[in-house]
């Protein structure tokens, strides 16, 4: 690989052109631990290096674990289309309104006997485990499930009456389901989850606790950011990722050219094609201003 500086370029694949010979046109990031700095500020040169690549026609996803509530963060850097993929991949939002006034574009749900199942299989594989439930508009949670989230549940009850047919909000889609395990390792507690779950959720993890996220059983970051480009017409080669946490490794590795941060987990490293500085080091706008320059 190019070493450039402490940034490596995307490296080419046998028998294939260089990926950095393909002009980009759209650039997907995770927010948490990439774009964002760990004080969740966005940096003026990143801000700058956002809004440079959207003068240049190159489309910035945001695309994020967080929920569509969470977006005030960026929603001033919206540029162009607003949109934003939320809940790894289970909503796409329309960030024009601002802090608030967000609307769903696409919706990709977790189907409740799913989610039940799921429930279900965890809390035999891993007694202790505690849920909370993420929908369109509400946030519920079991009674012990612990504050990890700066909100007020909208409801305090078993996971299974949360889900139930006839449960609280029982209109609104179920986005995902938050698994919690007090005394497991991370990544043990997400090994343990896939196998245990199979393939009722797509499962993963973002938190550098032991905090499990479960989707709908084709819903990933990857996916969802596939359809929105398919919908524009735009390649995966065309497409530069940037991430830092397991929720992240199938988006960088469907895109064309993916870079892992400097702060980034083991197998997001392994997944990507190039390497960043940090967050904290404003990774993501050091590889947009080098692909500007590359490109003009």
């Amino acid at each position: 690989m190019r070493e450039n500086g402490r940034v490596t370029s995307a490296t080419r694949q046998p028998g294939t052109p260089s990926a950095a010979a393909v002009r980009p046109r759209l650039i997907a990031t995770d927010l948490d631990g990439t774009l964002l700095r760990d004080d969740k500020s966005v940096s003026p040169r990143t801000v700058a290096a956002l809004a440079a690549a959207e003068e240049a026609g190159i489309e910035v996803f945001f695309v994020t674990g967080r929920p569509a509530r969470w977006m005030n963060v960026v929603s001033d850097h919206v540029h162009g289309h607003g949109l934003a993929i939320c809940g790894n991949g289970a909503a796409v939002v329309d960030l024009h309104g601002g802090p608030g006034a967000h609307r769903f574009v696409k919706v990709r749900e977790l189907a409740r006997a799913n989610a039940l199942d799921a429930v279900r299989l965890l809390r035999e594989a891993a007694p202790g485990t505690v849920f909370a439930v993420e929908q369109t508009y509400g946030f519920h949670q079991e009674p012990d499930y612990p504050k990890l989230h700066l909100e007020i549940p909208d409801n305090l009850q078993p996971a299974e009456r949360l889900l139930a047919p006839d449960g609280p909000d029982a209109d609104q889609p179920v986005l995902k389901i938050l698994a919690y395990h007090p005394d497991l390792d991370p990544d043990a507690f997400l090994t343990l989850a896939r196998i245990a779950i199979g393939d009722r959720a797509n499962v993963t993890r973002s938190s550098p606790s032991a905090l499990l996220e479960l989707s709908g059983p084709d819903v990933s970051k990857a996916s969802t950011l596939a359809l929105c480009c398919a919908e524009r017409g735009i390649a995966h080669d065309e497409v530069v990722a940037f991430g830092d946490m397991p929720n992240d490794v199938e988006m960088l590795t469907w895109a064309g050219r993916s870079y892992a941060m400097g702060n980034a987990h083991p197998d997001v490293v392994a997944a990507a094609s190039g390497r960043t500085v940090a967050n904290n080091e404003d990774g993501v706008a050091v590889v947009i201003e080098q692909l500007l320059a590359d490109r003009f």
